[in-house]
């Protein structure tokens, strides 16, 4: 019997250059203390041939890009969310080219986070190409997860994007908070709180668990310490019923449950939940005393999202009913905490629901950024509108809703 010989397709997995300089990172990340990401960073850019790193955190009001000071670091001022370069690639979350007028291409990559954004990366090198804006689109990754996970165990970042005093209600609303952004093929979400560094007892949750995202945008009575502990209780009661997979109304009653038995009978939590099957775009709602959020198509408000109210939660309301709607893809859902419309201006007069829609309607006839740049610009032109202030809790929720599927993420080139 003839023997077969089965030939080998030789694999090259000889390590390029590339591949070496992400791999020092990768390999030193376990251990690497907190202070010493940056010089390293900025060590491993120099090899390609990079100079002037800056890595710029947003700061808690999303309005500033602030440097990180560290060794070997160029530190500059602080740069405009609104207008500046690295404001641009923040809020586009794509890579920005300046020329320099002494030679040489300024570039501003984002830190992405899986989806969410921590900040920019600035570097500068005499010429760039494609191999250049691949690896540092890739460096640029790594930098934002080594930020993240070392932020678990350090307050050096979270410092940095300090403007302001920060009161301990603000402080303890802030690490309730999931990433303030997310975006995956089918479904995008992005939220913003007002006053940054006063917040109290608005808060919002979300999570993609399958093809359901399920989403609570809540709002404790009262200010201050009190309204923080409510939001605690009140989000952490919705993540357990969450991860019992539980129905809308269930989640209701869970919510109800904690907050009449932590709390007595005279405090309660206005909240709006929401189950979207980001394959179909069926949308499930429950309103709990909360404004109707805004469906949003073509760019304008088309109409509220009405649903049957049942009571607060902690006031012990009936199993509320749950409202259906069917989204179209590129459809919009705003939600919104009642700060946003309770506002009075100069003069006494409410600020009121018509000028939000207004705010919303006027801003689409600007080019759109994406849902996180939409939700920025909005809230600072509501801030504007309400003359530069906010004496109680602002929040807003957007949901931007595309559809189709991402399998083909899945499978290798």
């Amino acid at each position: 019997m003839a023997r077969r010989v089965m030939a080998k397709e030789k694999v090259d997995r000889s390590e390029s250059f590339g591949e070496r300089l992400l791999g020092v990172l990768l390999d030193r990340a376990r251990v690497m203390p907190p202070q010493l990401i940056a010089p390293l960073i900025a060590e491993e850019v120099a090899r390609i041939g990079g100079r002037d790193v800056s890595i710029l955190l947003q700061d808690y009001a999303q309005e500033l890009l602030v440097p990180l000071p560290g060794r070997k670091l160029h530190v500059g001022r602080p740069q405009p969310v609104a207008d500046s370069p690295a404001g641009r690639a923040f809020l586009r979350a794509d890579v920005v080219e300046v020329p320099q007028d002494q030679g040489g291409v300024r570039m501003y990559l984002p830190l992405l986070d899986g989806s969410d954004e921590v900040g920019v990366v600035a570097v500068t090198l005499d010429t760039v190409g494609d191999d250049d804006r691949r690896l540092l689109r890739r460096l640029a990754g790594l930098v934002a997860d080594m930020l993240v996970t070392k932020s678990a165990y350090t307050d050096q970042f979270l410092l940095v994007r300090r403007q302001e005093p920060m009161s301990v209600s603000a402080e303890i609303q802030w690490s309730l908070l999931p990433p303030l952004s997310m975006s995956v093929p089918q479904v995008e979400v992005a939220g913003i709180l007002e006053p940054a560094y006063r917040l109290a007892g608005d808060s919002f949750d979300y999570a993609l668990n399958d093809n359901i995202l399920h989403v609570a945008v809540t709002d404790a009575m009262g200010h201050g310490l009190d309204a923080a502990a409510m939001a605690t209780i009140v989000i952490g009661a919705y993540r357990h019923a969450r991860r019992v997979f539980v129905s809308l109304s269930e989640k209701y009653a869970y919510m109800d449950d904690a907050i009449s038995r932590q709390f007595g009978p005279d405090h309660f939590v206005t909240a709006q939940l929401m189950h979207l099957n980001i394959a179909t775009g069926e949308l499930e709602l429950v309103n709990a005393g909360h404004p109707a959020p805004l469906l949003i198509r073509e760019g304008r408000v088309v109409e509220r999202l009405e649903s049957a109210t049942t009571l607060p939660v902690g006031f012990g309301g009936e199993q509320p009913r749950i409202a259906q709607h069917l989204l179209q893809p590129g459809d919009r859902v705003l939600c919104y905490t009642d700060g946003i419309i309770e506002e009075h201006l100069a003069g006494g007069e409410r600020f009121g629901e018509e000028r939000l829609i207004q705010c919303v309607n006027r801003l689409a006839e600007e080019t759109s950024g994406g849902v996180r740049a939409d939700v920025t610009r909005l809230s600072h032109t509501l801030k504007t509108e309400r003359g530069g202030s906010t004496s109680d809790d602002a929040t807003l929720f957007m949901i931007e809703w595309h559809g189709g599927a991402a399998d083909h993420l899945a499978v290798p080139d």
